[in-house]
């Protein structure tokens, strides 16, 4: 009996004290499990609505509006170089002297052979009238008069062509000094003193080359589905054609964050490349200390539409979820919903959402590494702030 006994309330003291061991865990995880079943929290905000335009991006590079490729109009023996390689050049100023000795002599030749043919005309003249005198009075035949008359024509021409001669003389002789025709930067040149260079209309020496500074041009091709947006909006007078209005554009160099050089578009080709299904646009820029040079290449924004209301969120909101790209919005019951939007430009920091989004939706814009689709979240609704504007 006893040992029964003591059997039986062993046994019970054991109970106790693993009915005791499991009431202490389940106190212990109590407050972890009251911890986890809290929903967690994320911040949302509301789209920003904004009047907004698109912006179009180009590569394309800048060129001189004015290149000159500068040759000798006359053959000769370099005498002088009045200019540094690199320097800037105005319109007129002189750059380079040929021997201008030859030349000055050919003027003296031409300008004696013209003196000469005008005393020959002077001379034809006086017989040319008195033949026609004595034929007035019937003492001198009519033959001599048609002879006189034939020869004053003649001296006459000789003149003519005396003067002329006279005229090439002098402007080869103004030609032996080479001036910049344009405004510009010049090249390093291409022969020294002393080089023979050759002049005329075809193969004649290169001397050097002179590229404007200031304006200068930006050219970048556009793809035929561009072509045809701005043609369908010049249409509808949402945004006129770049080759009658000057529509803005803004370029920023290889080292440049921000698109802050702004522009002009000027010409439009008047045919697409059917080779590559492009068209050749050109935009002119100010470059008044000829920082820009051309072969620079640049990132180009052209606009690229009317103005339109557009949605804004923050692109630290948007998920790349392979080809697609997701947000996630809370709804009336704090569930976490997923949408499929369609993006935009950036405009001023923020991204425009084309399509998949409304106004009243509530976007996480915050905690998105806690939220699955279809969970419970906290959301706390915070304002979206716009940025200044690039």
């Amino acid at each position: 009996m006893t040992l029964n006994g003591v059997g039986k309330s062993g046994m019970v003291r054991s109970a106790l004290r693993f009915l005791l061991a499991v009431l202490l865990l389940f106190s212990l995880q109590d407050p972890a499990r009251a911890q986890q079943s809290q929903p967690p929290a994320v911040v949302v905000s509301k789209p920003i609505a904004e009047m907004v335009v698109d912006w179009d991006e180009y590569t394309g590079r800048f060129q001189a509006v004015q290149t000159v490729d500068l040759q000798a109009r006359v053959t000769g023996y370099l005498a002088a170089i009045h200019f540094e390689d690199g320097q800037l050049v105005e319109e007129n100023q002189l750059l380079y002297t040929i021997d201008q000795r030859p030349f000055e002599l050919a003027v003296k030749q031409a300008n004696a052979r013209l003196q000469a043919a005008e005393a020959t005309r002077d001379l034809a003249l006086l017989e040319f009238e008195r033949a026609r005198e004595l034929f007035n009075r019937n003492v001198g035949p009519q033959s001599a008069e048609q002879r006189t008359s034939a020869a004053y024509q003649e001296a006459l021409a000789n003149v003519a062509l005396s003067e002329a001669e006279l005229e090439i003389a002098e402007l080869d002789l103004q030609f032996t000094q080479i001036r910049s025709p344009i405004n510009g930067r010049i090249a390093e040149t291409q022969i020294d003193i002393g080089d023979l260079v050759i002049g005329g209309p075809s193969g004649a020496t290169a001397l050097t080359t002179i590229v404007s500074v200031d304006p200068i041009e930006f050219v970048f091709t556009a793809s035929e589905a561009d072509f045809l947006k701005y043609a369908r909006l010049n249409v509808t007078g949402e945004r006129g054609t770049s080759r009658t209005t000057p529509n803005p554009i803004f370029v920023r160099l290889q080292d440049e964050a921000a698109f802050d050089r702004g522009g002009a578009m000027d010409f439009v080709d008047n045919r697409l490349d059917p080779n590559s299904g492009t068209i050749l646009g050109r935009a002119v820029f100010e470059n008044r200390e000829g920082f820009l040079q051309p072969g620079l290449f640049g990132r180009a924004r052209l606009l690229g539409s009317g103005e339109f209301e557009a949605l804004l969120i923050p692109d630290s909101a948007i998920v790349a979820d392979q080809a697609r790209s997701i947000i996630y919005v809370v709804n009336e019951s704090n569930v976490v919903e997923t949408r499929q939007v369609v993006r935009g430009e950036i405009w001023s920091g923020l991204r425009i959402i084309r399509s998949g989004l409304s106004a009243e939706d509530n976007v996480v814009i915050s905690g998105l590494q806690r939220v699955r689709p279809g969970g419970q979240v906290s959301p706390v609704l915070e304002q979206i702030k716009l940025p200044a504007a690039e």
